[in-house]
């Protein structure tokens, strides 16, 4: 049995910010109504936080439920849980009009830290990510130069970044691009 690694394998970037991959990620897509208590209920015990509003992310210790449309979640928990949340979250819905996937090992997962972290995303995706527009709990899924993301905002300033797994390394490379003090990406 092989052991599980990142698409970017522990890489890491050091300029205006700090770029790093920020490691394996438990990952689950769950479609269904956002408003069903069933399904609100599910979400809290599988991942201990309350289903969050349009553009948020809901971060509790050891989880976290972020909104990707009004249909959508992206439930955030440990990578060896991911499996079994999966399975518990399909059996709390049963009988809702629901999907739970485990999608952790289709995606890649990045950290985005320092003083310039703001500055490193403003470059590359089409989002106000000034301080005033862009506050911690706040979750976007936009473009990110050519590929799909989805970013949100730390309470610690730093912000987590999620891509398929597919365009990680060069959602790497962008990102240290992006974040290089030298940097034209983004500038036309």
């Amino acid at each position: 049995m092989s052991n599980p690694v990142t698409a970017t394998n522990g890489a890491q970037f050091t300029g205006i910010a700090t770029v790093e991959d920020a490691g394996l990620q438990g990952m689950i897509t769950l479609r269904g109504d956002l408003s069903s208590k069933t399904l609100k209920a599910a979400v809290k015990a599988a991942t201990g936080a309350e289903v969050p509003e349009q553009r948020k992310i809901s971060v509790v210790e050891g989880g976290a439920a972020a909104w990707m449309s009004p249909d959508e979640l992206l439930l955030l928990v440990p990578y060896g849980d991911a499996v079994a949340k999966t399975a518990e979250l399909a059996q709390a819905l049963k009988g809702e009009h629901a999907l739970a996937a485990n999608v952790s090992d289709a995606r890649s997962f990045f950290s985005i830290a320092g003083e310039g972290a703001r500055e490193v995303l403003a470059k590359i995706a089409p989002v106000d990510l000034s301080a005033e527009a862009f506050k911690p709990g706040d979750f976007r899924r936009s473009r990110t130069a050519q590929v799909a993301a989805a970013f949100w905002l730390q309470d610690d300033g730093s912000f987590r970044l999620v891509c398929f797994r597919s365009v990680g390394a060069y959602m790497f490379n962008l990102l240290s691009a992006s974040a290089h003090p030298q940097s034209l990406v983004g500038v036309y």
